[in-house]
């Protein structure tokens, strides 16, 4: 819970303050105060008189009813603390910054279960433990630096991890983006990530809130409230970026020995993120930039104008661009004739717009203008400005600084020169202005910011889905595994996604009769061993009844055989669709390109169940292989829509059907009219 006390309280108390500001307890005191905290600060140690100018209390006994109270002891004092100040000081808020609690060893998950059972006892809020504190505008609740600049329109900045929440402060302070406030939740024992969106969603304020919230995750321990309040506040306007970090087993390994943290794998997490519209980044530096970006006006569309001084960093920044998809449109005709006229001799205008090293701050401005007024198709500007020592950078940044203000469309400053240009970069970002030092980093954002769809829509398609038959099947299922190929059918047709015709049985005459009365060619698969084609369970092109019985002998002579399934042999590009079952998250679906090429190539991409349409053809469309889809080099491309209705119809099913855990269709055959399933394995859990 958060309440009143956490954030605006009358009166702190700081466990464990100190002189020392190189320890946390004096540290904490000194932010306290030089953060303008305007209510009582109180301090208790035993072994001094008085703190950084504040006289001291000896011991919890001595100070008066305080409604919040930082802990900066040892682990094994703050149990007796908290119930001492729950119970005699109507402390009504904790921010714990002592480790050795559940992180470390069983002890400590002991004392952390006893302080959570007295703040839920006593209606007390709890930040912690194992965290550096709590920044807002009231109180700067925290031991470390650096402090950033704080305004109420800044970002909301959410961490699992201390230490990474400092770092991430220092990228993006360089960059100059500024804060409303940071929550590092430690170990999240009451108050998590998911909380502090939870309690942001439903007290937002959209006249006065921060429209921006930045989340470093390591354990997503409720998916289904992540998903609902980081959806709901981006519907109400907010953008959302996010790293989640320890997805990967050795990732995991290393977060659980950090913050307790359980790792999801990286499909959940990717389909998760993809159903709430948050944009995921994989790095400090991606995300303090996609924070940046997210200060900026919205991008109306993909074709950026570059202006740029230096030529190398111009075609790099076109390059990354280009890789992500987005244009930078040739500038040509009479308006760029116009525009070149102006510039010095050598200057292009093509688009890099290059003004020279030689060009001069009046320069800047008349190019930023072409692309702002003349240049229609020009929906975004990235202006490259160091210090190539021919030029008064003051003079050019002003420029710069103007047109940002003036401009209807959005300017990217990508400002390189940190070291020598240091003084003028800060000038700049003291206006109220971001910088882009990388054009590289950028474009890598801006894409990653392109490519997140908007938040799903909640609600399910049921259309051409039967739930009450998908449910009397899975009634009828009375052992868990695998289940048979007749049971793979009836599901299939209950949930409307075609399957090739098929016989399946261990009586040879049977399976020759479907194939003559199908037609030949057929393919002959063994029934019983998993992976048909690791045991030469397969057998394409039969053309004729002498080679389909002899198949079928072989066939059922491999070991763990119990039937042969008989199938029309059909053409078209595989595809293929998977699903597994994820603990909290529920179905993960993916599809992707199908046969060999998904363990081969692994481009597969994911979405969480039950999917709307907008979220499958987003995942068809993030696949690196999409050209493949849509057809490329004279090669018709695939029923996108139909491949769509697909993944959709079986993420309705997986959505009524809990008990299957993992589901495969590999391939699909797919041309311009139809996509069918050839083959399919599902395995339930009852």
């Amino acid at each position: 819970m958060i309440n009143r006390q956490l954030l605006n309280p009358e009166s702190i108390v700081v466990i464990g303050g100190s002189n020392n500001m190189h320890k946390p307890g004096g540290a904490i005191v000194r932010n306290i105060m030089q953060g303008g905290y305007t209510g009582t600060l109180r301090i208790v140690n035993p072994k001094e008189d008085e703190v950084q100018g504040i006289k001291v209390f000896h011991s919890i006994n001595e100070i008066p009813p305080t409604e919040l109270a930082i802990l900066v002891i040892p682990s094994k004092l703050c149990p007796d603390a908290v119930e001492q100040l729950v119970k005699e000081k109507e402390t009504k808020a904790f921010i714990i910054i002592s480790a050795g609690f559940g992180e470390e060893t069983v002890e400590g998950a002991v004392m952390e279960e006893k302080i959570l059972s007295l703040c839920k006892e006593h209606d007390a809020a709890l930040i912690g433990p194992n965290c550096i504190g709590l920044l807002t505008s009231r109180h700067h609740s925290v031991f470390t630096k650096p402090i950033p600049n704080l305004n109420p329109q800044g970002v909301d900045f959410i961490s699992g991890s201390g230490a990474t929440a400092v770092f991430i402060l220092e990228s993006a302070v360089i960059k100059g983006l500024q804060f409303n406030s940071v929550w590092s939740v430690g170990n999240g024992k009451q108050i998590g990530i998911e909380d502090v969106l939870q309690y942001m969603d439903e007290n937002f304020n959209p006249d006065t809130d921060s429209n921006v919230k930045l989340l470093y995750i390591e354990n997503i321990s409720n998916p289904d409230k992540l998903l609902f309040h980081a959806s709901s506040l981006i519907r109400k306007g907010c953008r959302i970026a996010a790293i989640k970090a320890g997805s990967s087993e050795s990732g995991s390994r290393a977060a659980s020995s950090h913050t307790g943290a359980i790792a999801s794998s990286d499909s959940a997490v990717e389909a998760l993120f993809r159903k709430a519209g948050i944009v995921r980044c994989f790095s400090r530096e991606e995300l303090t930039t996609v924070g940046c970006i997210f200060t900026l006006p919205r991008l109306k569309g993909r074709n950026f104008a570059i202006v740029t001084h230096a030529g190398g960093p111009g075609v790099m920044l076109t390059d990354a661009l280009s890789k992500g998809g987005l244009n930078v449109p040739k500038i040509e005709g009479e308006k760029a004739d116009e525009l070149k006229e102006k510039l010095f001799q050598g200057a292009s205008v093509a688009n890099p717009i290059d003004i020279l090293a030689t060009g001069t701050p009046e320069q800047l401005g008349i190019a930023i203008d072409y692309c702002e007024h003349e240049f229609k198709d020009i929906d975004a500007i990235m202006v490259i400005f160091g210090t190539p020592g021919l030029v008064k950078l003051y003079e050019a940044y002003d420029v710069l600084h103007k047109k940002i203000q003036e401009s209807g469309k959005p300017i990217f400053p990508i400002l390189p020169c940190l070291h020598t240009a240091g003084p003028e970069v800060a000038e700049f970002l003291s206006k109220g202005h971001v910088n882009f030092s990388d054009e590289v980093t950028l474009a890598t954002a801006l894409a990653q910011i392109m490519k997140t769809p908007e938040p799903a829509s909640p609600e399910i398609e049921l259309f051409g889905v039967d739930v009450p038959k998908i449910r009397k099947i899975i009634g009828n299922i009375k052992e868990s595994g695998y289940v048979s190929p007749d049971v793979v059918r009836e599901l299939f047709q209950s949930a409307g996604i075609p399957m090739v015709p098929e016989f399946v049985s261990n009586d040879k005459e049977g399976c020759l009769s479907f194939a003559a009365a199908t037609g030949f060619p057929v393919v002959a698969k063994v029934v019983g061993p998993i992976h048909k084609s690791d045991v030469g369970g397969v057998v394409l092109n039969i053309r004729s009844k002498e080679h389909l019985e002899m198949e079928f002998d072989r066939l059922m002579g491999i070991p763990g055989a119990t039937s042969v399934m008989i199938q029309k042999m059909i053409k078209g590009r595989e595809l293929f669709i998977g699903a597994k079952y994820e603990p909290k998250f529920g179905h993960v679906v993916l599809c992707g390109m199908g046969g060999i090429f998904v363990e081969v190539l692994k481009d597969v991409s994911s979405g969480l169940a039950p999917l709307s349409y907008s979220e499958a053809f987003s995942m068809i469309h993030s696949l690196r292989g999409y050209k493949i889809i849509k057809g490329t080099r004279g090669q018709k491309g695939i029923n996108e829509q139909k491949y769509a209705e697909i993944i959709v119809r079986l993420s309705t099913l997986l959505r009524f059907a809990t008990e299957i855990k993992e589901l495969d269709i590999n391939p699909l055959l797919a041309d311009e009219n139809t996509i069918t399933a050839v083959d399919a394995r599902i395995r339930i859990d009852i």
